[in-house]
């Protein structure tokens, strides 16, 4: 397996993480809870992360990644009813996700794939989605953020902790594995 696809799945993990981490800090009724009428609620969020992620990620190297059986717009419609479901939806599409990526092969990496009959490069695919998901992601933990009624945890490097994580001694290139590794310690 090539480095670019072994950290972007590295990365991938990192963002199905912080998104767990944020969802695990809000009580049920905060994941459909939306700041306004024209915002998705987590739940949304979430249903649409799945749909795209199947869409996407089924027979990643032979169909077009915008399937014809994905019902996109009613992604976006509140359907979803309690927190086991939604969670079930969440693994459903990071699962065909991951199946996907740890088929793929050196040799793909160049190959042509299609999304809404653009082509382009599996590597290029990739990092689109990538920086797909973790917008929603983003977007997830910012919502968790503000619907939390407790304690929260910061999921990153605590607010007034930067130089003290700044000062940690790393020889040179150690810091990517300390990064790496607390990708794995996410967990």
């Amino acid at each position: 397996m090539n480095s670019t696809l072994t950290n972007s799945i590295h990365l991938y993990e990192y963002y199905k993480s912080l998104g767990e981490k944020a969802i695990n800090q809000v009580e049920d009724n905060a994941l459909w809870w939306a700041p306004d009428e024209k915002s998705n609620s987590i739940s949304v969020i979430i249903k649409h992360l799945r749909g795209n992620m199947l869409s996407r990620w089924t027979d990643f190297l032979t169909t077009d990644g915008e399937k014809e059986w994905r019902k996109r717009d009613s992604e976006f419609e509140e359907t979803i009813m309690t927190r086991d479901d939604l969670m079930a939806q969440w693994e459903e599409g990071w699962a065909c996700l991951f199946n996907a990526l740890r088929s793929l092969t050196v040799e793909d990496m160049e190959k042509t794939i299609y999304i809404r009959n653009m082509g382009q490069s599996v590597e290029d695919a990739i990092m689109r989605q990538l920086a797909h998901y973790a917008y929603h992601v983003g977007q997830i933990v910012y919502l968790a953020r503000l619907a939390n009624t407790g304690d929260w945890k910061s999921l990153t490097i605590p607010k007034g902790n930067s130089d003290t994580y700044n000062q940690a001694k790393f020889e040179p290139g150690k810091r990517i594995e300390h990064f790496t590794k607390n990708l794995h310690d996410l967990k």
